[in-house]
């Protein structure tokens, strides 16, 4: 599976860095990306967002959004509030741009903060594209989300939560099969020790 393969390759960032100013003077710590950007193509982007039901009452969230696609496109089809949350500057720059372009400014906020640092409380839909560690480590932030909210993760589950189904998807785009899983809250806990049955 190719998105599997690239996504599980990349490099997991350490937390923070220690940055210099123009006398050498060491700055506070500047955290980066827990982990590099892969791009979701389109077509799985479209139907992650239709198998969430998504609707024009929805704000739907993307941790770690890249060029901002998830939230770009759910306001584009659907006409709900999207935000992005990405470190990266590039790609910040980037995903502004494209809602520039898309003419989508009015609902879509994509915000140069850590995904960690979130507020979920009045998220409706969230889109990851996360590591199996990095999606345990959203738990605590997830549990937050108001009843009835549904979290939908690409190619890898989150460890510790059993997901209400899972879907196959073969993208026409680059002819791969993608794993969805479907989350809603109040979420399920799996037995301790245990990961969710596949």
């Amino acid at each position: 599976m190719k998105a599997f393969a690239v996504l599980a390759g990349c490099v997991v960032m350490t937390a923070a860095t220690m940055v210099t100013g123009a006398d050498n003077a060491p700055t506070a710590p500047k955290k980066k990306p827990d982990v590099g950007y892969y791009a979701t193509t389109q077509d799985v982007v479209e139907e992650i967002l239709k198998q969430a039901k998504v609707t024009k009452n929805d704000t739907v969230i993307d941790l770690g959004c890249g060029d901002g696609r998830f939230p770009i496109t759910a306001a584009k089809i659907y006409g709900c509030k999207g935000i992005g949350y990405e470190l990266d500057p590039e790609w910040v720059a980037k995903a502004k741009a494209r809602a520039q372009t898309e003419k989508v400014t009015d609902l879509v906020d994509i915000r140069a903060e850590d995904i960690f640092t979130a507020d979920l409380r009045k998220v409706t839909v969230v889109c990851l594209f996360l590591l199996p560690e990095l999606n345990t480590r959203l738990i605590p932030q997830l549990e937050k989300l108001p009843e009835g909210a549904r979290i939908v993760t690409h190619e890898f589950d989150i460890p510790g939560l059993i997901p209400d189904r899972k879907t196959e998807y073969i993208s026409r785009q680059d002819e791969s099969e993608h794993l969805l899983y479907f989350y809603s809250v109040p979420l399920k806990r799996a037995p301790v020790g245990k990961r969710a049955p596949e």
